[in-house]
């Protein structure tokens, strides 16, 4: 494995799955860009057998068998096919042209004996002014459901598609955390001014199966209605990627994501899933620096919080991060304070 991105953590009782977007399997050029090889950008096909890379996985996993502190990394286990490589978890349906569509991760949950797994599906697009190594439109979102026994996952439908929120609605679930019996659930998605609005819907815990029960942040009262055109954004000015839980140590609600591609990643704090969120905290800022410069502009992106590995009651936590170039995810241990 030579790099993936994502890098969503869902805590199982005692281990943890990670979930990954994108992996790519064979050799590093050294002295060329990973998305330039032979001269040329990786355009939107399959990056298998192109360069050094023998083969492009859309989205694959691993256990950490610990779940504290930064000694637990040293102990995982890929999640691998019957071959013994890596295994994808949520295939291409036979229909599905790998040279255009991926699946790639969100966040997921533990429920019972069932992992589901949140995803969005999207279509690779030449980029038009080659500022970019690779282009995107997302087409929608929804969930695959799958048994720690085997990591057999289906996706799950509703009104017979698999992508439960379209290209013109949030992407659920971007995050998602357990209060009680309720699953609470982000979604992101980008206005017509082009800001990313950041937006909630939960649904009973028994229920998250059915497309129907989901209902959606509409009043900070708060009310929630069935209508998803009735929502209202919690906060704006985030990618799609974050993580969403309770922080011991801050005795409130603790949201982790990107700024943008600037490199930093903020923290948000509020007494409710829902809110009412505080403005962005800078928690970290990325320094790079590339022996050979990049031929496109930098990208710092998915930052998230691991919550299973915090210590000193949430005090320490640790938060992933991923630069486009190097194409891996970064670990971070951050000591918080309380204003």
């Amino acid at each position: 494995m030579v790099g993936q991105d994502g890098a969503y953590s869902i805590p199982l009782n005692g281990e943890t799955l990670w979930f990954f977007g994108d992996t790519l399997i064979g050799t590093r050029d050294p002295n060329l860009s990973l998305w330039y090889l032979d001269g040329r950008s990786v355009g939107a096909a399959d990056m298998s057998g192109k360069g050094t890379i023998e083969h492009m996985i859309n989205n694959t996993g691993l256990i950490l068998s610990e779940t504290t502190g930064e000694s637990g990394l040293n102990k995982f286990q890929y999640i691998l096919n019957k071959q013994g490589g890596l295994k994808n978890l949520i295939p291409l349906h036979p229909d599905e042209d790998h040279d255009e569509i991926r699946i790639w991760c969100q966040h997921g949950i533990y429920l019972g004996e069932m992992v589901y797994l949140s995803f969005i599906k999207v279509r690779m697009l030449e980029e038009p002014n080659g500022v970019l190594p690779v282009a995107f439109e997302i087409l929608g979102s929804g969930f695959a459901k799958g048994s720690k026994k085997d990591w057999n996952f289906e996706r799950l439908l509703a009104n017979g598609t698999d992508l439960w929120w379209d290209k013109t609605q949030p992407r659920f679930a971007s995050a998602m955390c357990r209060e009680d019996d309720w699953i609470y659930c982000c979604g992101v998605i980008q206005d017509d001014k082009q800001t990313q609005n950041c937006y909630m819907a939960r649904v009973k815990a028994d229920q998250i199966e059915d497309r129907s029960k989901y209902t959606y942040l509409s009043s900070t009262k708060p009310e929630w209605d069935e209508n998803l055109d009735n929502a209202i954004p919690i906060f704006s000015g985030i990618p799609n990627e974050l993580s969403l839980s309770y922080n011991d140590y801050l005795e409130c609600y603790l949201a982790v994501h990107s700024f943008g591609l600037t490199g930093i990643t903020v923290g948000r704090t509020a007494p409710h899933p829902w809110g009412p969120w505080s403005e962005p905290v800078d928690l970290w800022k990325v320094s790079t620096k590339h022996d050979n410069p990049r031929p496109y502009p930098k990208m710092i992106y998915a930052g998230k919080e691991h919550v299973e590995l915090a210590k000193d009651n949430g005090q320490t936590i640790y938060i992933t991060y991923i630069e486009f170039e190097e194409y891996f995810p970064h670990l971070i241990e951050i000591t918080l304070d309380k204003l």
